[in-house]
């Protein structure tokens, strides 16, 4: 059985010439003492090669469950639960794009290089048939790892959440229609003491799961040399350093999808109007393979298909989703050039491909650049109407065809103030003083709001004429609310009561008007402030739609507080670290952060009243760029593998929690010389 497999892997996803071009023998993997892998051969493809292997000796399983989403496999391994995502790629017809697309829009370096990610991922799995979670899964092809990204793509562009609103009966209707979680930031000689390059590379991402950061070193001999964070199922950095330059990325929010209410003819169902012309809507069948107990039955569901795109017949209406994202193929090629990239031209270069839909870029260079961007494909779309809506789904002057040029989004590149930033906040403030862009087209839907990071930044940056980089390193790390909080909701009400008015609740009170606004493990106003913030948001009907609590609210909020921590604790006296912690299998410690500080933590339940870090400061990369080459320090959550019983599992908790950083190094010398283990992938 196992000498089949082989076989199959040999002649399924390469030609055996092909195959054979991936010597395992060529290719080093060199443990560092944290387990990190830094993967060494001739060229690239070969790297790709010992990254697949790498990364599934630390997690094969969620390798495999982000290309099973992919193959839109997903439910024939999960069942019911994965069936939704099976659905989705079905119904924005990715296979299909993919299919279009692979051969003339990709380069063949990157086909290569595809490639090699393949071999090594179905090499390991031949290896360790056991660890396989759905054997007809294998072998993967470089189609089904394109398809996984421009599915992944989608979701950033906010398919699922449309969806969810289309089929949930939330999307609004076109009768209400009228025309009309990261921090990244870069400085530059201008601003730092010694007159080097600092950046910060800090997305705060789920500590787990298919989008969690993977730390690893990419070094062959055709000029690849970079370390930072890739996401399962990745060929390649999808932020951190070169020998020349870097970048980081935040989430952004511009308008990168539209909903289109179509008008259906009352005679015929299948049928939608579109400039005064009745159209047939394109209908396919979507065969779902669904596990359910011990076996897979086939479900059959529709997809239908209009000039806007996916459409979706509901009870309410016909809605069809447009995005750029679901456009282009490119995006993983993208961020392979920018792993290439040696200076900010190269990387502008690579930036004009428009292929990534979405992201804030925050650049830094050892060549004193420092650069930001708001990222996205964005459509060029008619002003007249509302695209913060549903739209006419009747006409082609909804039907938008083209899209910005990188020249039209917002950016900028080296400002006077010698800095550049962004923690999800507005755009058009990403630098200080009259440098910072200009909102010049309201179509393109970009933010404008701040938020605490921001303040706080904004804030911390102006104490300082010059930054150190110890300075550099406190404000990444800050744990500090802003002077005058910047939620949605306006909370200050809270910190107004006054305990001898509330003898029911002066404890809570107490600890909030004590409070530093500091998010400390041993900090009781940040332990009252976590209860509260948890409270609020679990009853968000009650506190979030209004636009500030009132004093009423207010009372009844800590009351409600004071019960649940009574009846979990049995107290109220409680620190931050008594209730929230960093939990990985067995180990369990007192986790810092808050939501929306600098260096945050966003919870959910874990036991007896207590929560668990989920999302926040995940993988951290500090990179000082000199003469020399650049000197990088990095820390991620829990450690390298995600295998329990791996001495990497729990071992750099501590740091996290700490704020305490590893020195990493794109020295090959310096690697061999401390290496823990070095082997090849077979």
């Amino acid at each position: 059985m196992m000498r089949g497999f082989l076989v199959i892997i040999g002649f399924a996803c390469f030609s055996t010439t092909v195959a054979a071009q991936f010597d395992p023998s060529k290719i080093d993997i060199v443990r560092d003492k944290y387990g990190v892998p830094h993967i060494f051969a001739k060229t690239d493809p070969e790297v790709a090669y010992g990254l697949a292997w790498a990364h599934a000796e630390d997690d094969f399983t969620t390798i495999q469950q982000s290309l099973l989403a992919g193959k839109a496999m997903l439910a024939a391994y999960e069942g019911k639960k994965g069936a939704s995502i099976d659905y989705i790629i079905h119904l924005l017809r990715i296979p299909e794009l993919v299919e279009e697309k692979y051969e003339s829009d990709l380069s063949p370096a990157f086909k290569k290089l595809l490639e090699g990610y393949c071999a090594g991922i179905n090499a390991y799995a031949a290896k360790h048939p056991g660890e396989v979670l759905l054997k007809k899964a294998f072998p993967v092809t470089p189609k089904d790892m394109v398809q996984y990204s421009v599915l992944q793509l989608c979701v950033l562009s906010g398919a699922d959440r449309a969806l969810s609103s289309i089929f949930g009966g939330t999307v609004p209707l076109l009768e209400n229609y009228k025309t009309a979680g990261s921090n990244a930031f870069a400085f530059n000689s201008a601003k730092t003491t010694d007159k080097q390059v600092y950046l910060d590379i800090n997305a705060h991402q789920p500590l787990e799961g298919p989008v969690a950061f993977y730390e690893a070193h990419l070094c062959s001999e055709e000029g690849w040399n970079i370390i930072g964070a890739t996401f399962p199922g990745a060929p390649c950095i999808l932020h951190g350093c070169n020998e020349y330059l870097g970048w980081a990325h935040t989430v952004n929010a511009p308008d990168k999808l539209d909903v289109y209410q179509l008008e259906i003819n009352p005679a015929n169902k299948m049928q939608y109007k579109f400039d005064g012309q009745w159209l047939t809507l394109e209908e396919k069948n979507a065969a779902l393979k669904v596990k359910v107990s011990a076996i897979r039955i086939t479900v059959n569901k529709k997809t239908y298909w209009s000039k806007y795109g996916p459409t979706i017949i509901t009870p309410r209406g016909t809605f069809a989703i447009r995005m750029p994202a679901q456009m282009d193929i490119r995006g993983l090629e993208q961020w392979y050039r920018f792993n290439k990239a040696k200076n900010f031209t190269e990387f502008s270069a690579a930036l004009n491909m428009l292929a990534i839909p979405g992201y804030n870029i925050v650049y830094a260079d050892r060549y004193d650049t420092i650069y930001y961007l708001s990222n996205g494909r964005i459509p060029i779309r008619d002003p007249k109407f509302n695209w913060k809506t549903t739209l006419p789904g009747n006409t082609s002057a909804t039907l938008w065809n083209s899209l910005h040029p990188l020249a039209d989004l917002p950016q900028v590149l080296q400002p006077k103030s010698g800095f550049v930033y962004n923690t999800n906040h507005s755009p058009f403030h990403s630098t200080e003083g009259p440098e910072n862009p200009v909102n010049k087209d309201l179509t393109m839907g970009y933010e404008t709001l701040e938020n605490n990071r921001s303040m706080r930044f904004a804030e911390l940056v102006a104490g300082y004429d010059k930054v150190s980089f110890d300075n550099f390193k406190k404000i990444k790390f800050d744990r500090q609310y802003p002077a005058k909080f910047a939620f949605p909701t306006n909370i200050d009400t809270l910190f107004l009561l006054k305990a001898a008015a509330h003898p029911g609740i002066a404890d809570l009170i107490n600890n909030l008007n004590l409070w530093d606004k500091r998010a400390n493990v041993e900090s009781m106003g940040a332990g009252t402030f976590l209860l509260v913030y948890n409270h609020i948001y679990k009853s968000f009907s009650k506190y979030l739609r209004t636009g500030m609590l009132t004093t009423e609210q207010a009372v009844t909020l800590l009351t409600e507080v004071r019960a649940e921590a009574i009846k979990d604790f049995g107290k109220t006296d409680l620190r931050l670290g008594d209730i929230q912690k960093l939990v990985r299998g067995d180990k369990v410690l007192p986790q810092p952060g808050l939501p929306d500080v600098l260096s945050p933590m966003y919870s959910e339940p874990y036991k007896n009243g207590m929560v668990k870090g989920k999302q926040g400061d995940a993988y951290v990369e500090l990179v000082r760029f000199t003469k020399d080459g650049p000197i990088i320090e990095s820390i991620n959550t829990y450690g390298a593998s995600s295998r329990k019983d791996s001495p990497h599992y729990t071992d750099q908790m501590e740091m996290y929690t700490h704020q305490q950083t590893k020195p990493m190094t794109l020295k090959k010398e310096e690697v061999y010389k401390n290496a823990e283990r070095i082997y090849h992938p077979n």
